[in-house]
């Protein structure tokens, strides 16, 4: 490959294995369905450059990670198995050995030769360079300079077989027990496999590593049972044996008899519980039962150790929450918090715990801003743009709105907003219901109940007052909250969307108010409770959102983009006051304290709009404390104004 034809400059026998895993087919079967059981290994070095060119191996190179070749693997392992219960098995029962197993061993160690050939054709990974190798030459060197390949060989061939074929006699001695043994060697793709297996998610790791254990725990239980028996067939004495003693006669004896008892002394041994019918008679059979149980004692340590591991595993989660169910008790009690604010405690506690799962931030938090953003679009997308206040926005207001919304789970009977507190956030309603209440007189009065797609909290965010209503949960509920900065930094710079939404609140008419399609939505008792907001609407209907080709006449597409985003944007949303009608030493009872409304730019204005709101033509402006206004840039929002 030439570096002229725009291809990467990577060589032949070296290939990443990373593109195949984005390729849902390829020649020769080297399709990734998981990326869960991709090994680590494969992955290229940072800076490596992949090309189209990279994306094939040579013919007759198998990648590591190819399905079929994985299956192979797999399959290996279950006559790994096989191997590793019929070495011990052979030593310990000869006869065994040159009848009834004899070809099954050898049709075994015709899968495995087979084996040995297909690893001259698989790629290997160059750990310099983290790239697959498929050069045949340096795949066949790598193969023979290492210790597997004689090891391969030495555990495949058959000894005994081939004994018989070259000298024409039956050898049943020990040592071609003791060759068989080599086999074991093959017990390296078990433990491979295993940890392949403990890193797929697909599988249970807890299930995984238990059944690795037991596998770990019967091939200890089986060699030991072997060996002692293979020590009981060639002690000089038959009858001074651990077997001999209580059968004289078990090596005429059927060989599953024979097994059953090592079974037996092995499995009581191991779990220390030591009858006393089965025993060592002889030298030899103490001395090798004294390391088999200091053997034990390492097993049993590792056994133990790794069932705790799981188990805490496991349970982590639920000690995490006792522990702060109890800090929220001994809280509650230290400073005697009434009883329904300890329940709303406990419940969100609890309820946190149990939508760890669906919620997972530590997880998400980890993910690149992209990922994020696309699992907020798949989740709360639809809703959003069911909202009544974001329909009609555009495109790019969505995609930015969404990721910055986090989604929480609220117990029923727990108040979310809280009236009259500082607005903070706004929600949406994903799933269950809440009631709107209101305080007054000191009575809690139920005013509405509200569902998905429904929002609350945003009046008071979007008019930057205190929030006119307490919110409770009805039931179980899921809601998606926005900060109330990140809702104006969003809105800010989008002028066209920040009209769309203010009229989807209001829904402009001139002429009422209170026609607004929202304002219909909330019952009668809600707007009484909000006077304030009622007034700041009908002058911000008046003087933010008029007509557009009105405000186009009167001050130019810059003053109207200024007076869409007024209402929402704290630099420039105008001053408000609060006009009254009399000296401020005079007390007087009015309706909702005064009336609400947008500071003009001059001293006359702020007459004739005083004389709109008063019903009365006034002369002289003080503030509270009697001092007269003079200029009217000197007052701040909220300012009571005294005219008369």
């Amino acid at each position: 490959m030439s570096a002229s034809d725009g291809r990467s400059p990577l060589t032949s026998e070296m290939r990443s294995p990373m593109p195949l895993l984005y390729r849902r087919h390829s020649s020769g079967g080297n399709e990734i369905r998981n990326l869960a059981s991709i090994s680590s290994s494969l992955l290229p070095a940072f800076g490596t450059v992949v090309g189209e060119g990279s994306l094939n191996l040579k013919r007759f190179v198998i990648a590591p990670y190819d399905r079929r070749y994985r299956w192979w693997q797999t399959f290996l392992v279950v006559l790994v198995v096989y191997s590793a219960w019929a070495s011990p098995f052979e030593l310990a029962f000869r006869k065994m050995s040159t009848s009834a197993l004899m070809p099954i061993d050898l049709v075994v160690d015709a899968f495995f030769a087979i084996d040995i050939i297909l690893t001259f054709f698989v790629a290997y990974l160059d750990k310099s360079t983290y790239l697959l190798v498929d050069d045949h030459k340096k795949i066949a060197l790598r193969y023979i300079s290492h210790l597997w390949f004689p090891m391969d060989v030495a555990s495949t061939l058959p000894f005994q077989t081939l004994y018989r074929l070259f000298t024409g006699k039956m050898h049943r001695g020990d040592v071609f027990g003791f060759l068989n043994l080599l086999r074991l060697w093959r017990l390296r793709r078990v433990s491979e496999f295993f940890s392949r297996l403990e890193k797929d998610t697909r599988f249970s790791y807890f299930w995984t590593r238990y059944c690795k254990l037991i596998c770990v725990t019967l091939f200890a239980v089986h060699t030991a049972g072997c060996f002692y028996f293979w020590l009981a067939t060639h002690y000089r004495v038959s009858d001074n044996t651990w077997i001999g003693a209580g059968m004289p006669d078990f090596e005429t004896r059927s060989v599953w008899l024979g097994y059953t008892y090592s079974m037996y002394w092995s499995i009581v041994t191991l779990t220390t519980t030591g009858y006393g019918d089965l025993h060592a008679e002889n030298t030899g059979e103490k001395v090798f039962s004294i390391f088999y149980m200091l053997f034990n004692i390492g097993l049993t340590a590792y056994l133990i150790g790794n069932m705790t591991n799981l188990v805490v595993h496991s349970s982590i989660r639920t000690f995490a929450m006792r522990d702060a169910i109890h800090e929220i008790l001994r809280y509650a009690s230290k400073n005697r918090l009434p009883e329904g604010l300890k329940e709303q405690m406990l419940a969100h506690v609890t309820l946190k715990f149990k939508t760890a799962e669906l919620q997972q931030e530590e997880v998400l938090q980890d993910l690149p801003k992209a990922i994020r953003s696309g699992i907020a679009q798949h989740l709360f997308r639809t809703t959003v743009e069911s909202s009544y206040l974001f329909k009609g926005v555009s495109e790019d207001f969505i995609v930015q709105l969404v990721p910055e919304m986090r989604a929480e789970y609220y117990p029923p009977k727990v108040d979310i907003v809280i009236q009259n507190e500082i607005p903070t956030d706004f929600y949406i309603i994903v799933s269950g219901a809440v009631d709107v209440l209101t305080y007054k007189n000191g009575m809690e009065q139920f005013l509405s109940k509200l569902e998905s797609p429904s929002m609350f909290g945003e009046i008071g965010v979007i008019f930057n007052i205190p929030q006119p209503f307490t919110v409770r949960t009805k039931r179980l509920s899921q809601v998606i909250r926005i900060s109330h900065n990140h809702f104006k930094q969003l809105v800010e710079p989008l002028n066209e969307d920040g009209k769309i939404i203010v009229s989807n609140y209001l829904q402009y008419n001139p002429t009422n108010v209170s026609e607004s399609q929202h304002l219909k939505g909330l019952k009668e008792d809600e707007l009484k409770e909000m006077p304030f907001v009622t007034e700041l609407l009908g002058e911000t209907n008046v003087e933010a959102m008029a007509p557009t080709d009105e405000l186009q006449n009167r001050e130019g597409p810059s003053q109207e983009a200024n007076r869409s985003s007024m209402v929402y944007t704290p630099d420039k949303r105008p001053i408000r006051v609060v006009l009254h009608g009399h000296h401020p030493d005079i007390k007087q009872k009015e309706e909702n304290g005064g009336k609400l409304a947008h500071l003009p730019d001059s001293i006359e204005d702020l007459l004739i709009l005083a004389e709109k709101k008063l019903g009365k033509r006034g002369t002289t402006i003080l503030m509270a404390d009697g001092s007269q206004v003079e200029d009217i840039n000197a007052l701040r929002d909220n300012d009571h104004l005294y005219i008369f």
